[in-house]
């Protein structure tokens, strides 16, 4: 009896505007090797933690307007990577669908919950007073971590609750939450063997 070989989970996308141009591939069966050059350092560095840590390979190639401001960059990226994850995911035939994850990082806990519902939500709560203006690596304003979610899980069509429980060190913050969303995701994405067709009584996501 022969089988048929599982379709490949992968995406590639280019996004060019006035503001960055972006190329994206992706593969969410991979091992978590990334190749990520954003132009924004610390923004590379959370994208390498999210490909480890879900066991996303991904590549992404990024310029943008960065003497202005990372905002532009990083806003385009995390459109482009939900983007790609939505293409990647097809018809989301045989998905766990759910995840949640708990991660620290020294001081800093933070949790995430991953629906692959096709109903974007965000729910970000936690950080603490003043993050949202603390500079990380350089440039990249801690008000970007909530940006770059809000723009992949809608992009995805994700349901996403992300919550920080403690933490002092805004690195250790944002390194975190990125952790626990790639471990949540991680989750959600999987092959179920015992998933019969797509997970929802509906009979589509």
């Amino acid at each position: 009896m022969s089988t048929s070989a599982p379709t490949p989970r992968t995406a590639s996308r280019v996004r060019r505007t006035s503001e960055s141009t972006v190329e994206l591939e992706l593969n969410l069966d991979g091992t978590g090797v990334s190749h990520i050059d954003t132009s924004v350092p610390f923004f590379d560095h959370m994208l390498t933690a999210f490909a480890k840590h879900s066991l996303t390979d991904l590549t992404v190639r990024a310029s943008g307007d960065t003497h202005i401001d990372a905002h532009h960059t990083v806003e385009d990226v995390s459109i482009v990577l939900g983007q790609a994850i939505l293409e990647a995911l097809g018809d989301k035939s045989g998905i766990s669908r759910y995840g949640d994850a708990l991660v620290p990082l020294d001081e800093a806990l933070a949790q995430a919950v991953v629906d692959i519902s096709g109903r974007p939500y965000l729910v970000h709560t936690g950080e603490p007073a003043g993050f949202e203006h603390h500079l990380i690596g350089g440039h990249f304003t801690g008000s970007l971590v909530r940006h770059s979610f809000e723009a992949i899980t809608f992009n995805a069509a994700l349901t996403v609750h992300v919550r920080v429980l403690g933490g002092r060190d805004p690195h250790h913050i944002a390194e975190a939450e990125y952790k626990a969303f790639a471990r949540a995701f991680r989750q959600a994405k999987a092959l179920d063997p015992l998933v019969d067709g797509i997970p929802s009584t509906k009979g589509a996501l």
